[in-house]
């Protein structure tokens, strides 16, 4: 039977990519839903996108743009990193890409223009790195950014969670439109949790793999969650190169 899989915010970590997928178990039948950010943080950006665009030839695969992703893109094809980009784990992505010839990092570069900025599967449910701010749905978006940098989605449904009755008339209008949305983006470590988030239908599979917590991946159907070991154990020599705290990171 076919599982659906989201994987959260990889953050240069393929040591945590590759035993997550060990662990998981994936098959042939399985689809794998990336939620973004699949650079920044740990040292290995590059070799990430090199590992899932091989991944990507072999079994079905959807990647979400996150804005991780977005400065990164805008670095291969223009040469000028933003300095807000280089602030925030830029500058170890650059280093990565040292042994990569320009050839690489034009392949590289065609993987991340072909990133989607959201992912509606067949069972309306929601694939998106952020959040949308429009009433009328993800369709009606007037801001490719908010589709990355958005948190407002995940603030209002952890304000409302257990509040609010679908029913009431107050029930935000943007949490009706599907019967699930998953993001990333915002570490549930930030929340003291370790582990995928619900609130309302919002799911949050960000947990925390640029800092001191795991990569996760959940069947989307059983909810089960699948889980590395936390990425600072698996790269013990670079717990310094993370020093940027949640309230930074929260504030991009």
């Amino acid at each position: 039977m076919m599982r659906t899989l989201v994987i959260g915010d990889i953050h240069g970590g393929l040591k945590g990519l590759k035993q997550l997928l060990d662990r998981v178990k994936v098959v042939e039948e399985d689809r794998l839903i990336f939620m973004g950010d699949y650079v920044d943080g740990w040292s290995e950006s590059a070799q990430v996108i090199q590992y899932l665009m091989v991944l990507s030839q072999l079994k079905e695969c959807i990647f979400i743009k996150g804005n991780h992703d977005a400065w990164c893109e805008k670095w291969l094809r223009t040469d000028k990193p933003d300095t807000i980009w280089l602030d925030h784990g830029g500058r170890g992505a650059i280093e990565s890409y040292g042994s990569f010839s320009s050839d690489d990092k034009k392949l590289h570069l065609k993987f991340f223009e072909q990133m989607k900025l959201y992912h509606l599967d067949e069972q309306n449910r929601l694939f998106v790195h952020g959040g949308f701010t429009s009433k009328q749905g993800v369709e009606n978006e007037t801001s490719e950014s908010n589709f990355y940098f958005d948190r407002t989605l995940w603030e209002m449904a952890l304000a409302l969670d257990k509040e609010i009755d679908e029913n009431s008339e107050l029930f935000p209008k943007r949490l009706k439109l599907y019967d699930e949305i998953y993001i990333g983006h915002t570490p549930t470590l930030y929340f003291n949790s370790d582990e995928p988030l619900k609130a309302i239908n919002v799911w949050n599979v960000d947990t925390g793999a640029a800092f001191y917590g795991k990569l996760s991946a959940m069947d989307i159907d059983s909810k089960a969650v699948f889980q590395s070991d936390a990425l600072m154990e698996l790269y013990p020599n670079e717990k310094g190169r993370n020093q940027r705290s949640l309230n930074q990171i929260l504030g991009v």
